[in-house]
């Protein structure tokens, strides 16, 4: 039987504010509520379910997009003009800069709620 990730929960201070975060510097829209959920629907049919914490403490996680290298640019862009710092490694050394692992080109941000984001052009 082939396993796929359906979904997976990601915790934050406010779910629609952490949603729309994210959604906005991928280009992408929030679906409709759903329940304690407001999910992120990926290409792949993956969905990030943002959450509101019922806990003061949120545990860091990563979360990496694969896309395509034109949308890159868009992506950079808006991590830019709305002034979020981005780093080369996961590590978040060297701020401004991308990397080319794999003959591609990745970066690392975060999130408000402390998560670190990455985009990468290939796996």
């Amino acid at each position: 039987m082939p396993i796929e990730l359906h979904h997976t929960i990601v915790h934050s201070r406010d779910k629609h504010a952490a949603a729309a975060f994210v959604a906005g510097l991928l280009g992408l829209e929030t679906g409709p509520e759903v329940g304690p959920f407001v999910p992120l629907r990926l290409a792949n049919g993956v969905t990030l379910d943002f959450m509101t914490s019922p806990h003061p403490a949120i545990a860091e996680q990563h979360y990496a997009f694969l896309v395509p290298e034109a949308e890159f640019d868009a992506i950079l862009r808006r991590i830019e003009v709305a002034g979020v710092t981005h780093y080369s490694g996961p590590r978040l050394d060297e701020p401004g800069a991308v990397n080319h692992h794999n003959g591609g080109r990745g970066t690392y941000f975060r999130s408000p709620d402390g998560h670190v984001l990455e985009i990468l052009t290939v796996a």
